[in-house]
């Protein structure tokens, strides 16, 4: 059975949202602010978290970044606010997707249906091998040697994306559409920021490959030691 995590500070939206999510046959577990909600995580298995912005003790974004410092389960941000900053600060802190209050039960269900779907196809995907480096799709871990690497969600995909591509150039907004989706209304400049933390995290632990910047066009990832 798929377990969801439901945190919202509104009763009755956590009550609503719960009982939504039961009848489609998902097991929920509820909390009525982020430390609540991290104490569930850490103790049950968890297969999506469904996060309210607005909270008392934590917020949505601060709550996130904690979920994705333990693990890469989607996550979609609920919040009554709209702007695209606000939107773009979800997404840099991890988010998979973005629903605003007020939303109809039946959205959200269609939203974790497509999220869950879209992590077990990756799952069902190939290993990719770069040199010493392994990016295995089923573990969502990356390796290189004997040394395993957990990555953020986004960063996984973006370096799986770009990897399985190696030597092709590839836009910034092509590379929206592809990690972040359609929908996705932030800056652009949430793949620089994804780009900057890929290269700080492998440039001092492998020579495989390198993430280059094609001037004026995007990005492009360079195998070295294929």
């Amino acid at each position: 059975m798929t377990n969801i995590l439901i945190v919202d500070d509104d009763i009755n939206i956590l009550k609503l949202v719960s009982i939504h999510l039961s009848k489609l046959g998902y097991h929920v577990f509820e909390a009525k602010d982020g430390l609540e909600a991290l104490k569930i995580f850490n103790k049950e298995t968890c297969h999506l978290a469904v996060i309210d912005v607005m909270m008392p003790f934590m917020d949505g974004y601060t709550l996130t970044k904690e979920l994705r410092k333990q693990s890469d389960i989607p996550v979609i941000l609920l919040t009554a606010k709209n702007q695209i900053e606000d939107k773009e600060q979800g997404f840099q802190s991890g988010t998979d997707d973005y629903l605003v209050k007020p939303f109809e039960p039946r959205e959200l269900s269609f939203r974790i249906e497509a999220l869950l779907r879209r992590y077990n196809q990756h799952s069902n995907e190939a290993v990719v091998r770069i040199g010493n480096t392994t990016i295995n799709t089923k573990s969502y871990e990356v390796q290189i040697g004997d040394r395993m690497i957990l990555l953020p969600l986004k960063e996984f995909e973006l370096l799986y994306f770009l990897a399985s591509r190696p030597m092709q150039v590839f836009s910034r907004s092509n590379l929206i559409e592809h990690i972040w989706g359609l929908e996705y209304e932030g800056n652009e400049r949430t793949v620089d920021v994804h780009v900057k933390r890929l290269r700080e995290r492998f440039s001092k632990l492998t020579n495989d490959f390198q993430i280059k910047t094609v001037r004026g066009v995007g990005y492009s990832l360079e195998v070295i030691n294929g």
